[in-house]
């Protein structure tokens, strides 16, 4: 995996580490953030069509800072660019 680092929360403490990766190989997001036990519990009870109820192993509920948007927006942007070469 060829991970490029795009940025971390600017907020970042010493404890904490939200974090923007873009996998070049494959073309994905990769995010590190806060799990939260609340949030995960409502995505979960969600109902939508084509999609079971509940979080599936191996997946997560992420809940990312509003103030890391242009670091998704950057990697977002990586990506295309790497799908239009």
């Amino acid at each position: 995996m060829a991970l490029r680092f795009i940025g971390i929360d600017p907020n970042t403490g010493t404890g904490e580490s939200p974090t923007v990766w873009v996998d070049e190989e494959k073309l994905d997001l990769v995010v590190q953030s806060y799990t939260d036990e609340q949030t995960t519990a409502e995505a979960a009870a969600f109902t939508v069509p084509g999609h079971a109820v509940g979080i599936p192993e191996g997946e997560a509920v992420l809940r990312i800072p509003a103030r890391m948007v242009p670091m998704i927006r950057e990697a977002c942007d990586a990506i295309e660019r790497a799908q239009l070469r």
